[in-house]
């Protein structure tokens, strides 16, 4: 455990395990913002008055925010430090949550879930920058990854969570229960949060220093090409998280409840891609574990469009192949995420912010544009899922084309 100007951090850190938990779980906002409550859009347009694209929209307006302000996350971390960035965050998300479970109008939801995307992303990318403070090379890699390992239960249990509570409770519980979760991370990052970025490490938070360090780092080439891989190899991944309802209900006929049916393969696949990162770092390069990782991804590809190509869709065919996809996205995401924080050491916080926007960003506009246009047919989900991955691979390839160093240990 070490950083890298050799001072220690500017309080004692918990223990490994204990720290990737604390980590996973504020990570858990993000999945549980969006997850949860897919199985109560018909109970939300019934109680709101709405049609069901005001309802989606609620999922765009979050993602744009998330995305808009993820870029701000890393920055105010750099400049005041990572932790109390963190507990701020969580308290706006508190509040944002008891917003949605008290409106009354589809307008003010819309305004309360931007309120949620604007606090939700601080754990994600300002983790990250703690794993990058305190750990260096393999050990920051296994970190990421038991990070991962422990976060990946979340996109299961949320819509299980989701679909149970509308099943016997209304909807508005859901946004209590996010309460309450917020609630108990405040207290516990309150406790046992480290702050990782001593003040003589800090940067200036000034509107010149901010637009010269988004400039260099948005109009570098490797960072345009490894985060967009990123992107591109989440956003198929997205593109059936918010075609969920169309998949679920339509295509497959199955109830509320039943959500888990697409959500678990997804869960166990980022599970054991995790736990596989974890086991080869320090063993192997990253260039092998990333290519590993890509072939997982393309091999799920031409399984789920062969088979939607000629046969409808069925159990348990038309989600099985999520589990090789998120195993190969789990593989892909540790060894490049490394190499997008090592661009620029001296703002990590930033950068991280950066990759995040370029992630959820592509998101928003699965989520939008993508996902209304191509939810008519689960052959046409599996086709753009495919583009989505080879347009990942291709970036990667760019990478090692232009700098082959990009492939060694880190």
């Amino acid at each position: 455990m070490s950083n890298e100007s050799g001072r220690l951090p500017t309080s004692t850190p918990p223990s490994e395990a204990k720290l990737a938990l604390l980590l996973a779980a504020l990570a858990m906002l993000g999945p549980f913002s969006i997850d949860a409550y897919l199985p109560a859009f018909p109970s939300i347009e019934q109680s709101l008055s709405a049609s069901a694209i005001q309802v989606q929209q609620t999922l765009t307006a979050y993602m744009a925010a998330f995305a808009v302000m993820i870029l701000w996350h890393g920055a105010l971390s750099d400049a005041f430090g990572r932790r109390s960035i963190i507990l701020l965050s969580l308290a706006v998300y508190a509040i944002a949550s008891i917003g949605c479970a008290a409106v009354h109008s589809i307008e003010y939801f819309w305004v309360f879930r931007m309120l949620q995307g604007v606090s939700a992303g601080a754990g994600v990318v300002i983790g990250r920058a703690i794993v990058r403070d305190l750990y260096s090379g393999s050990e920051a890699a296994r970190m990421l990854s038991l990070v991962t390992m422990i976060f990946s239960v979340s996109p299961a249990i949320a819509p299980i969570v989701g679909g149970w509570v509308v099943a016997v409770s209304v909807w508005r519980t859901l946004f209590l229960l996010l309460f309450a979760f917020t609630l108990l991370m405040l207290w516990q990052c309150w406790h046992n949060l480290p702050e990782t970025l001593p003040i003589d490490q800090r940067q200036r938070f000034h509107p010149e220093s901010l637009w010269k360090n988004y400039r260099k780092i948005f109009s570098s080439r490797m960072f345009q090409l490894k985060a967009a891989a990123i992107a591109c190899n989440f956003s198929g991944l997205f593109l059936y998280v918010a075609s969920a309802p169309a998949i679920i209900t339509r295509h497959l006929g199955l109830g509320p409840t039943e959500f888990s049916w697409l959500f678990v393969p997804s869960v166990v696949g980022i599970f054991l891609g995790a736990l596989a990162a974890n086991r080869m770092a320090g063993s192997s390069s990253t260039q092998r574990q990333i290519l590993i990782g890509f072939i997982f991804l393309m091999t799920s590809c031409l399984i789920n469009v062969g088979y939607h190509a000629l046969l409808p869709p069925a159990l348990p065919w038309t989600v099985a192949p999520l589990f090789l996809y998120t195993i190969g996205m789990s593989m892909v995401a540790p060894g490049l995420t490394l190499l997008i924080l090592d661009l620029f050491p001296a703002i990590r916080g930033t950068v991280a912010s950066c990759q995040s926007f370029t992630m959820t960003m592509l998101s928003a506009v699965v989520a939008g544009l993508l996902a209304p246009m191509l939810s008519d047919s689960v052959l046409n989900l599996a086709i753009g899922q495919m583009v989505l991955v080879l347009t990942g691979f291709a970036l990667w390839r760019l990478v090692l084309l232009i700098q082959p160093s990009s492939g060694l240990q880190t």
